[in-house]
């Protein structure tokens, strides 16, 4: 007993810290409790540490492939921690999407990351909630359409920017290159065109730079460093992914500063050429009228200009690239695309029309995103409300990941979920089949808006390239030793790599 007082009065203050560390994990501990409140059972899943949460059980690099490994053991509806956070994984295409169909208000708000809300501050509409994200989407969906989203004007867009692309390919003379800033300078000017009215070359630095930062704070914004500052924010201002995110988003909303000035400038609300100018003119009809209050202000131009060019651009065109290497990793699949592409359409240039008539081509675009699962756990969204799921209460504001990766590679709805099988989207007699469980872009009210003209984009695109080139791997490397090991990132994209674009005779 003497010995225990000495201690206590020769480390008085470390005895205290050590009372506050153990009320800290007490409270943690008590915060990760599983049991039931009353009659309400909460989703299963794996013990969590204090602190830590599950952290140490997941791969931070593709935590979607723990999640998918903890759902075969926890079920379709479980719960992990990530640090204190508590989240909810759904798994599994019936019961995402009774969640996200059947039970769209419920699981309808989303959570933004730390990195990301920094930055966006809740404006634009990949991020925001409420009546601003209704406000902003709605508008999107309606001028996307007006300036070409799946009409024809569009059609003629992307067909003019694949002749341009396949100029660039035709440069290389069928040596290896690596196609990520061609592809996705292509795809971009589609959606450049659409908001801010025009298309870029592709040496124009202004262009190449606002591509290059908006792909590479994609990549940033997936790395383990920006998931832990999500959960300790505190760290962030030892972390260098962040402070670089940081540089390169200010970078881009100067660039589209200048942007918004010059279409200023030269504003004719009769003749609008892109999103941007129309948001302009809705903007100063609302000031003229007097409504301060509008969700038609700066920072929600910003911010959804931002939304709007990144998803145009990288989901695209990764899709994209992932179908040129499964075509160079799968040569006898790339023989039936361009036999049937011949016999069909011959050297003409292909239509959406086309279409219907090139089942097998469709297939592999088909395959291609369902097995390139670009965007494996969807955004993250949150629970708007108190909600039984499934037998599960789960609490209102509550983390939700709908694991996209479990429907697209769901076990009971596809008969090869792990390999390139375009006969996924075939019938016995060889015709174009859909399938339930075909959901790269999400589903119910947080659905991908940009979800035709993507699928516009990845037809002309990929069957105007197939009729010009075959695609092979690189000189000394056969097609087992492409690899199909995806690249760190908030996306799925394929790790680096070269291929040949040998022109066809």
């Amino acid at each position: 007993m003497a010995m225990l007082d000495l201690l206590l009065q020769s480390s008085s203050s470390v005895s205290l810290l050590g009372a506050l560390v153990v009320l800290l994990l007490v409270y943690l501990v008590s915060s990760f409790s599983f049991s039931s409140q009353g009659d309400r059972k909460e989703p299963p899943g794996p013990k969590p540490l204090p602190l830590l949460g599950n952290l140490l059980q997941l791969d931070l690099k593709r935590p979607y492939n723990t999640l998918l490994k903890l759902s075969k053991k926890y079920g379709s509806v479980f719960t992990v921690y990530l640090g204190s956070e508590k989240v909810v994984v759904l798994a599994g295409y019936k019961t995402v999407k009774e969640a996200l169909v059947n039970h769209a208000d419920e699981f309808g708000d989303r959570l933004p990351m730390q990195i990301l809300h920094d930055v966006t501050k809740g404006h634009g509409i990949l991020w925001s909630n409420g009546d601003s994200w209704k406000e902003m989407r709605r508008f999107a969906l309606t001028n996307l359409r007006d300036f070409g989203m799946g009409k024809r004007a569009c059609e003629d867009k992307i067909i003019e920017e694949c002749q341009h692309l396949i100029e660039v390919l035709k440069n290389y003379k069928g040596e290896a290159f690596d196609s990520t800033r061609p592809v996705n300078y292509s795809v971009s000017n589609i959606i450049c065109s659409i908001v801010y009215g025009n298309r870029f070359e592709y040496d124009d630095p202004e262009f190449t730079s606002l591509v290059d930062r908006t792909n590479r704070n994609i990549e940033l914004v997936g790395s383990p460093s920006a998931q832990l500052y999500k959960l300790f924010p505190w760290i962030g201002r030892w972390i260098a992914d962040k402070q670089e995110m940081v540089r390169l988003a200010a970078a881009n909303r100067e660039q589209n500063l200048q942007l918004f000035s010059r279409l200023k400038e030269t504003l004719n609300p009769q003749m609008c050429r892109g999103f941007v100018d129309a948001f302009l003119v809705r903007k100063q009809s609302l000031e003229e009228s007097g409504k301060t209050n509008s969700h038609f202000h700066n920072d929600n131009l910003m911010q959804t200009v931002l939304n709007l060019f990144a998803a145009g651009t990288d989901t695209t065109a990764t899709t994209l690239r992932w179908g040129l290497l499964f075509m160079a990793k799968n040569p006898k699949i790339q023989d039936q695309v361009q036999e049937e592409l011949s016999r069909v359409i011959g050297s003409r240039q292909v239509q959406v029309e086309d279409r219907k008539n090139l089942p097998f081509t469709d297939a592999v675009i088909h395959e291609t995103q369902r097995l390139g699962n670009i965007v494996p756990m969807s955004l993250p969204h949150k629970t708007s409300q108190d909600v039984t799921f499934q037998g599960h209460f789960i609490k209102k504001g509550t983390t939700v990941y709908p694991l996209l990766t479990s429907v697209l590679y769901d076990e009971s709805e596809w008969e090869n979920p792990h390999s390139f099988h375009p006969a996924h989207f075939l019938d016995k007699d060889g015709k174009f089949v859909k399938r339930d469980a075909f959901m790269p872009f999400s589903a119910g009210r947080r659905a991908c808006p940009g979800e035709s003209l993507a699928m516009m984009e990845l037809f002309i695109f990929f069957t105007s390239l197939l009729q010009n080139f075959r695609f092979t791997p690189p000189p000394g490397v056969s097609e087992d030793e492409l690899d199909l090991t995806p690249r760190m990132g908030f996306t799925r994209n394929p790790s680096p790599h070269k291929l040949c674009a040998v022109p066809c005779m």
